[in-house]
């Protein structure tokens, strides 16, 4: 058995360390002892994707906001998708997650950063939310573990009612707003609908085989 190897580590604002992984070909993200993403488990972050873009239909000049960057896996999905005059924001708080993108991790991501369509933004996604009226067709959120915040209490605000609010009104008219969470939560739902939002809940396996544990995606349309 190949033994992991720390690549690095960086201490985020809680005091927890985020954990750059590698054990031969496999590459692991984790926040202290959880992990949060894995190479080999890609399914429910391109599911994160595929299901935004598909409710998209196939609107001219698309503009995509992707609040997480993790190792690239719904970047990815959406470039497949999306037309060649799509615009794709990526939003990543931690500088350190951008540089293991383009550094250890470059193999993972395939060149995606490179794409003409793609602008990347070091910062809070929620700052880009609040700066945004009816400016995207498309907003998918993987910040975190889901609507609990795991990795930074801040995140919080981007799942209350009032942050339910804002993305409300960035989104264009029948704009979607896409949530992924490592488990059901469904008082979230119930936030979802009080903000306006037309809700599908789309368990989804974590790993392309479809096996492995279950995830939560949420698809929510405006009107």
């Amino acid at each position: 058995m190949i033994p992991w190897e720390r690549l690095d580590a960086v201490t985020l604002e809680d005091g927890i360390d985020l954990k750059l992984m590698r054990r031969g070909t496999e590459y692991s993200i984790m926040l202290g002892t959880n992990e949060l993403m894995n190479s080999r488990l890609s399914g429910s972050e391109e599911a994160l994707a595929t299901y935004a873009v598909d409710r998209l239909g196939d609107r001219p000049a698309p503009r995509i906001m992707i609040g997480g960057l993790g190792m690239g896996f719904t970047l990815r999905a959406a470039l497949r998708l999306l037309p060649p005059d799509a615009q794709v924001t990526v939003c990543e708080l931690v500088p350190e997650v951008i540089e293991w993108a383009k550094g250890p991790m470059a193999p993972v991501f395939e060149g995606c950063l490179e794409d003409p369509r793609v602008m990347l933004h070091q910062g809070d996604v929620g700052r880009l939310v609040r700066s945004g009226h009816e400016n995207w067709e498309a907003i998918l959120l993987d910040v975190d573990n889901g609507p609990e915040g795991l990795t930074r209490q801040g995140n919080d605000a981007l799942y209350s009612a009032q942050g339910l609010a804002t993305a409300c009104r960035a989104l264009v008219k029948g704009g979607v707003y896409s949530v992924w969470s490592s488990a059901p939560d469904p008082a979230f739902t119930r936030r979802l609908k009080q903000a306006g939002f037309k809700v599908e809940e789309r368990p989804t396996r974590a790993s392309t085989r479809k096996r492995g544990a279950r995830h939560m995606i949420w698809v929510a349309q405006k009107p």
